[in-house]
């Protein structure tokens, strides 16, 4: 449909009003005639305005005569009525004739690609793995087969459970989903153990199957055999098993640093120097010669492509580079000054590691002041699952 509106565009179309009391039957025919008709609005209920190709246009007449409503233009665009305005000036015209044939030979080919990863999880290197396997800017749309680089990438990376491509006008809509990271797996006919995923102290084990080895209160560390893969009694020899339990432990997440007191710190002055280059593809043109007015700086990189409509982007986009100006400034904290922003800076870097922040069940602030500092030391209390299995070799 996008195409078919970009060519009525190249060729010329009309905004039209019409007025009536059968303005439904109106529209019901020509969708009869398939005349295509777009940016459809109704207002007062008896009038519409809608886009039509002028020559859709000329059909409207028998229609609008069935329906007894008034046909009226009100806006006439495209490239026939600007060439009729400008037909004086041949060079206007010539040049407006090359951009509209560059425009729509763009159409055939890939200027923007869009990649959406459910829940905005980061998928390392994907960019250059489609890179390689073809979908890249500036690739014919044709050449791109979707189902191979799909079975590409899905057979290379272990870390994509699902992913899919669509083609929408010149842009390439990339949807993937992430794998969850799973644990090797052991066969149940094999003999394994439990051991310890993480450092910390028991506060639940059960031995489904195997010997039990710690006690709710006892430490462990990291690889320590919780549940043996094993089972003897008074009786009887040691008989190995696959092991099977919980073991529930509380771990500790520690971070520490040394908050300096006095401290060198980049601050803006509110001074701005705006600068614009235009990319054609990968060729830059630069607007600029000199180097920035400022000692030091800030450097942000704000880039917008042109497009037609909502998919239709073309191989042409404009950079603004806006360079903010800083100055180094030395600030003095005080004691609590410097715990407070200790303690909410190692906080935040902690929840980060956190899967299950609702399992947090203490929190433990340390401080050790200097003269020159104060470190501050975060410690996050978790009741988790820490049980990793262990394949024995008998």
């Amino acid at each position: 449909m996008y195409i078919a509106i970009l060519i009525r565009l190249l060729f010329g179309y009309v905004r039209v009003e019409i007025e009536g009391y059968y303005v439904e039957r109106f529209i019901n025919l020509c969708q009869n005639k398939r005349i295509l008709i777009w940016k459809l609005k109704r207002e007062k209920g008896v009038k519409l305005f809608f886009n039509i190709g002028i020559k859709d246009f000329k059909k409207l007449k028998s229609i609008a005569k069935k329906t007894s409503c008034k046909l009226k233009i009100k806006r006439k665009r495209g490239i026939p009525f600007l060439m009729y305005k400008y037909r004086k000036r041949k060079v206007f015209i010539i040049s407006l004739i090359l951009i509209s044939i560059l425009i729509y030979s763009s159409t055939r080919y890939i200027w923007n690609i869009e990649i959406n990863v459910e829940e905005n999880h980061i998928v390392p290197n994907i960019e250059k793995d489609l890179y390689d396997l073809g979908l890249k800017r500036g690739v014919i749309k044709n050449k791109i087969e979707t189902d191979k680089i799909i079975n590409e990438i899905r057979l290379k990376r272990n870390d994509i459970s699902w992913m899919g491509i669509d083609i929408k006008g010149t842009n390439a809509v990339v949807k993937i989903i992430k794998a969850n990271e799973k644990p090797k797996l052991i066969e149940e006919s094999d003999y394994c153990s439990i051991i310890a995923a993480k450092s910390g102290i028991i506060t639940k084990i059960i031995a489904q199957n195997g010997t039990a080895l710690v006690n709710v209160g006892d430490k462990v560390s990291k690889g320590d055999t919780l549940i043996a893969g094993y089972m003897e009694g008074k009786y009887t020899d040691k008989r190995y098993v696959h092991s099977l339990g919980e073991v529930q432990a509380k771990v500790a997440y520690r971070k520490s640093e040394k908050i300096y007191l006095k401290r060198e710190e980049l601050g803006e002055t509110g001074e701005k120097e705006k600068r614009i280059k235009i990319k054609l593809n990968n060729f830059q043109i630069n607007f600029y010669k000199t180097l920035s007015k400022f000692k030091i700086y800030d450097t942000i990189y704000s880039e917008k492509k042109f497009r037609v409509f909502s998919n239709y982007y073309l191989p042409i986009s404009l950079i603004e580079i806006t360079n903010k100006e800083q100055i180094t400034e030395t600030k003095i904290y005080s004691k609590e000054e410097a715990i407070e922003f200790g303690k909410e800076k190692l906080s935040r870097e902690i929840e980060n590691e956190i899967e299950k922040k609702e399992n947090i069940q203490d929190i433990i602030i340390d401080t050790n002041e200097q003269q020159e500092y104060i470190e501050v030391c975060v410690t996050f209390v978790v009741l988790e699952n820490i049980e990793s299995y262990q394949k024995l070799e008998v």
